[in-house]
């Protein structure tokens, strides 16, 4: 996903920016989700294959079938390993953004940036003029 969004390998962005700056950080955090997301898909792929054999053997009627069920908690575990592997995907998706954002061009920012004490910008939708009304 990192290298289809910007074209390099995880391991060299975290190398493209100095030290303790905010580019270097948010690629650091590219780099962190990255690996995470590595290490949760080896472990759905795993635990799927591992289910596969088991169903494999079971099939061929290599394997004595468990009364309590033939996959017991691994059907459980690949859900959830499933679902994490959603969430990290999220989250470096999340990060990828966020980092493209950071290392934008200054002259063409991405959004207005907010600094305390100052007003926040008006919004740009055209729903910005219309009156509010309370929400029962």
């Amino acid at each position: 996903m990192v290298h289809e969004a910007l074209g390099i390998a995880p391991q060299h962005l975290a190398r493209l920016h100095p030290a303790d700056t905010v580019p270097d950080t948010v690629a650091w955090l590219v780099v962190t989700a990255t690996r995470h997301l590595d290490h949760v898909h080896q472990q759905l792929i795993d635990a799927a294959q591992n289910a596969a054999s088991t169903l494999s053997r079971v099939a061929s009627g290599t394997s004595p079938v468990n009364s309590l069920g033939v996959l017991q908690n691994t059907a459980t575990q690949i859900d959830i390993l499933a679902a994490r592997r959603a969430d990290a995907i999220e989250h470096l998706q999340h990060a990828l953004h966020t980092y493209c954002q950071v290392t934008a061009p200054a002259s063409t920012p991405t959004h207005p940036a907010h600094r305390p004490g100052k007003a926040l910008p008006p919004p740009t939708s055209s729903s910005a003029s219309a009156p509010r009304t309370p929400r029962r």
